[in-house]
């Protein structure tokens, strides 16, 4: 299957891919048979990412011009099952990593984890390879909350491409990583950047993840929404989502219409 054979749906003006697994870890194969192409966008999308995206048009292009564009919400991917006819995969931020960290006991691979408080991204490595002893984590990096200055963010993209790490994780939060990799991606050479989400806090022990069962039940983010960051999330998981539902509902009735054009990275 070509990349231009995914089904894609339109949620008011975000393209989301429906695909499988399996078909990702192709695709990640094949990118990284050339270390010296551009490197590759992973993103992950869920109600959130694409209400934001809904508000700001600049977002929205990154998220169209990601390489992949994967559905982090079982909604989405209930949705594209039945309408568009085709078996698709929950891409979230842990479940992109830990196939592919799966995939790497083959291929190799190695990983540099950029974001996260220091403490969390130090704890999240040390996880990580007690539970895959052949893991290869050639690097990690917690940047300052501020902005980076010009000369500090030279150093980190000069520490990126000397390692040469074939998966680079970004879990600054969303939206600040996906604009993070849209300016970086031109900078890192033969790599594939995942937007992370909360993968760092999962995976650093900061927050316990959804029980399976409740993620299936499309319950997750009720689940998050009375964790420990509840204030940070309320907003999102209520405001916000109705935002989408409302916006989402005006679109399937024919009342406001998106446009579905996108623009792809050329892979020179």
């Amino acid at each position: 299957m070509k990349l231009s054979d995914i089904k894609k749906y339109n949620f008011l003006g975000t393209h989301i891919d429906c695909l499988t697994y399996n078909y990702l870890l192709e695709k990640v194969d094949h990118w990284l048979g050339n270390k010296q192409s551009r490197s590759h966008h992973i993103a992950v999308l869920n109600a959130y990412c694409v209400t934001l995206a809904f508000k700001h048009s600049d977002l929205r292009r990154i998220y169209n011009q990601a390489d992949i564009a994967g559905p982090d919400g079982m909604p989405f991917v209930y949705w594209m099952r039945l309408f568009l006819r085709r078996p698709c995969d929950r891409l979230d931020g842990p479940g992109v990593l830990i196939k592919l960290i799966e995939r790497a006991k083959y291929k190799g691979y190695t990983f540099y984890l950029y974001g996260g408080h220091p403490e969390v991204v130090q704890k999240m490595k040390e996880n990580l390879l007690a539970r895959y002893s052949y893991l290869k984590i050639v690097g990690y990096h917690s940047p300052p909350f501020r902005k980076l200055t010009d000369e500090e963010d030279m150093l980190i993209c000069e520490e990126i491409n000397r390692l040469k790490p074939d998966v680079l994780c970004v879990g600054l939060g969303t939206p600040k990583q996906d604009y993070w990799i849209d300016e970086h991606i031109e900078k890192i050479r033969g790599a594939v950047l995942i937007s992370s989400g909360a993968l760092f806090d999962f995976l650093g022990g900061r927050i316990k993840r959804a029980p399976r069962f409740v993620s299936i039940l499309c319950f997750e983010w009720l689940y998050r929404l009375f964790s420990k960051d509840f204030k940070r999330l309320w907003y999102r998981y209520t405001i916000l989502n109705i935002v989408f539902l409302w916006n989402f509902i005006l679109q399937l009735c024919g009342i406001i219409k998106f446009k579905t054009q996108y623009e792809s990275r050329p892979e020179s």
